[in-house]
């Protein structure tokens, strides 16, 4: 028995891992389509000399290292929200150190969770539009006649791909993971051959000529940097993407296959600049002899596609955790498997990258300049990353002072020098990312704020419970032999769905339950912890729901799952009464910006209604709506 569970352990292991390579692996996997070549591009003014080629690609292989192998995998891994990963798993996590006691710091680590979420959704625009236009761009190269259809091709690529997403990330990751696996065995392939031609360039192996190359050429380095970074996009996104697939299938897919992969290839560039440096543009695709370019095209743009992925699939598990951490409004959210809980597909997130991806390839036109653009969002990213990381390390992990120290500093050395060299690329297309990131940013931070400016106006209206249950014991309505749950954002409070019921209706149920739903600064909540429950007498109770932020929050299946003999909940004898708050703008108010009250009644009008956001049965709801004054 237990060599048939070791069985299943172990074929559940392999199918994340190669669904891992397919999903989260696509980003980085591709980078060597474009890094070394822009490192090396002529406008860079890098003479092609021995030295420089081996010691840009020895600073190229190393960072990569260090970031990935050292920084990502070793270190940031390890900041597992129970399961879960990404910028605002992250977040919560350093967050839980200190909302008791610090609320200024809460606050802040709050913005910078936005910040952080803003920047990754902004990259998640970008990150398709590159890689697909440079894996196609690979026909100009075989052929100038295919020019014309560069732009044409790219967009049907993009379409198809953003069309797929609904399907789910385990179906996109079985068909995909095999043709990624393919594609790092060749690029491996091509890059050994080119070394046997040139074996000066295993060079690069050594630290010594990247720290070389940065003593002599210091301003060079400094300008280049942003090119080399490009070989790091994707980083960012196996922490985003643990909960798809678990840490154990993304360190196991980086060490076996993707890593030396990438090194053997970055190698064989080298290499092949070492026999002939005027080979540097379309440096990729000259590796593979004249047969096997058609192959390689096609091969680079399946690739590419999947490449796209992982930051989708980022993007969708950073949405669902926006919504229930309340930094934005409630939208529709699709469970894709029913084993991994982490996989979900979000219908409005798809259909807003794609439509800033292709406006992005009709704009840039050409992947060159796509990628001035590159590496602003993931840099900063990374350095926000770097820096909660090194909080968590003292505060929750308690490493000390002299093991913190050096690792802090060469980390943080790293992802600022990164930063202060993609900053540079604003001027030349990094403007367009930081727009796009500010236009979330202000979306994200005008409906917390509007969430709490609500709460603060409704919270001055409310009737505390044992008001209510003075007023009907002394003058006790008439009581209609069924269940009503009664949705209350407050705990503290009665509903005004309630009291709008009972003085419009002049009715009470016999069974009234007061359902409050909290997201707690966790991925998941254990069954035994989900419901705290309060009888309250006269048929009045008190049930507050706790969900994580990876949860899709059920009401009626929390409700029938509840072990109380005395609250015998029958679910066909149940109405579901809802509050539905008709804002109404008051300019004189001063609580928020004139323009951001607007917007906030924008999005809150556009939210996903509570009925299909909480699963109630459609036909056993009754809202009841209500006006506040903003």
């Amino acid at each position: 028995m237990s060599s048939s569970v070791a069985g299943q352990h172990s074929t559940t292991g392999v199918k994340l891992t190669v669904g891992a390579i397919g999903v989260v692996f696509g980003d980085i996997g591709t980078s060597p389509l474009y890094a070394l070549r822009e490192c090396l591009a002529p406008g860079r003014g890098v003479a092609l000399t021995p030295q420089n080629i081996i010691g840009i690609d020895s600073l190229l292989l190393w960072t990569l290292t260090l970031v990935v192998c050292v920084k990502y995998l070793s270190f940031v891994l390890r900041a597992d929200n129970k399961g879960e990963g990404g910028i605002l798993a992250l977040i919560s996590l350093a967050g839980a150190q200190v909302v008791s006691k610090k609320p200024g710091k809460t606050v802040f680590l709050a913005l910078l969770g936005i910040v952080g979420a803003s920047l990754l959704y902004s990259d998640g625009i970008l990150t398709p539009a590159v890689t697909v236009l440079s894996a196609i761009e690979g026909l100009k190269f075989i052929s100038p006649a295919f020019t014309p259809w560069v732009i044409p091709i790219a967009l049907a690529v993009l379409l198809t791909l953003f069309a797929f997403q609904s399907k789910g990330t385990a179906r996109v990751a079985s068909l995909f993971g095999p043709i990624l696996i393919a594609w790092f065995v060749v690029m491996g392939a091509l890059g050994l051959l080119s070394i046997i031609h040139a074996p000066g360039i295993l060079a690069a192996l050594n630290p010594w000529e990247a720290l070389r190359f940065i003593g002599s050429n210091l301003g060079l380095t400094f300008v280049i940097l942003g090119s080399v970074f490009l070989a790091m996009t994707g980083a960012e996104v196996l922490y985003a993407d643990m909960g798809h697939f678990g840490k154990r299938a993304i360190r196991s897919g980086w060490f076996f296959l993707v890593y030396p992969a990438l090194m053997l290839n970055y190698l064989g560039q080298g290499a092949l600049l070492l026999v002939d440096p005027t080979k540097v543009t379309d440096l990729f695709f000259q590796l593979a002899p004249v047969w096997f370019q058609y192959p390689l095209v096609i091969l680079a743009t399946m690739a590419s596609v999947i490449a796209s992925q992982a930051i989708i699939s980022g993007a969708f598990s950073l949405a669902r955790q926006s919504v229930q951490l309340g930094y934005w409004p409630r939208m529709e959210v699709r469970h894709t498997s029913d084993e991994t809980i982490g996989q979900v597909y979000v219908p409005f997130i798809n259909w807003f990258l794609m439509v800033g991806t292709i406006g992005l390839v009709l704009l840039f036109q050409e992947s060159g300049h796509l990628t001035n653009a590159y590496g602003i969002a993931v840099s900063a990213d990374m350095l926000i990353t770097c820096c909660l990381m090194i909080y968590l390390a003292r505060k929750k992990w308690d490493l000390n002072w002299f093991a913190l120290i050096p690792l802090a500093a060469l980390f943080l050395v790293i992802d600022l020098a990164f930063f202060a060299s993609n900053i540079t690329k604003i001027l030349s297309g990094g403007w367009l990312v930081v727009l796009i990131a500010l236009v979330i940013f202000v979306a994200m931070t005008t409906w917390r704020e509007g969430r709490t400016a609500l709460w603060a106006v409704v919270e001055k209206s409310i009737l505390k419970m044992p008001d209510f249950l003075s007023g009907i014991s002394r003058t006790p309505p008439y009581r209609v032999k069924r269940t009503a749950v009664f949705l209350a954002g407050n705990p503290n409070g009665i509903p005004t769905a309630l009291l709008h019921n009972l003085k419009h209706n002049r009715v009470l149920h016999e069974l009234t339950i007061l359902v409050s739903v909290q997201t707690l600064e966790q991925p998941r909540v254990p069954p035994e912890q989900r419901a705290e429950v309060t009888d309250h007498s006269l048929g009045m109770w008190q049930v507050i729901l706790r969900f994580g932020f990876s949860e899709l929050p059920d009401i009626p299946k929390a409700l029938k799952g509840l072990q109380i003999p005395e609250l015998f909940f029958d679910p066909d004898q149940t109405t579901y009464f809802l509050g539905r708050e008709s804002l109404v703008l008051l300019p004189q108010r001063k609580n928020m910006a004139p323009w951001r009250k607007k917007l906030f009644w924008f999005m809150s009008h556009n939210a996903l209604p509570a009925t299909s956001f909480f699963r109630l049965p459609v036909n056993q709801v009754v809202e009841i709506s209500a006006q506040t004054e903003l």
